[in-house]
């Protein structure tokens, strides 16, 4: 069931790219480590390819809206489960766990056609 717009996911990409490079300052984990900067990488690179996939707030439609898809999934997935891969989950888990599954919550739930803006700036499918 794809009901989010990918307008919408575009705005919730750059949200979340940002909140994953702040993670460790706003959560309290700047130890250093894969704990620390895992989450930052994947940030940059969800805000990289975000500025290039085919959807309404990119500076460059190149990659296809699906493939953007599956990075955020792959992504997700990777962060969800990092503390437990890369044995951190006694430093520090939630912050992970949360952000990684709502990636992967949102690139399945998201259309996998980008929309078209209308002269009024307003999102059609």
């Amino acid at each position: 069931m794809r009901f989010i717009p990918s307008r919408v996911h575009g705005v919730l990409d750059y949200l979340i790219g940002l909140l994953l490079i702040a993670a460790p300052w706003v959560f309290g984990f700047t130890g250093g480590g894969i704990a620390m900067w895992l989450p930052i990488v994947l940030g940059a690179g969800v805000i990289l390819y975000s500025l290039f996939t085919d959807y309404e707030l990119a500076m460059v439609r190149v990659i296809p809206l699906p493939m953007h898809l599956m990075l955020d999934g792959a992504g997700g997935a990777l962060l969800a489960v990092s503390p437990w891969l890369f044995g951190f989950a006694d430093q520090v888990w939630a912050p992970h766990l949360i952000v990684g599954l709502l990636d992967v919550g949102a690139a399945a739930m998201t259309q996998t056609q980008p929309g078209t803006w209308r002269v009024s700036g307003a999102l059609s499918a």
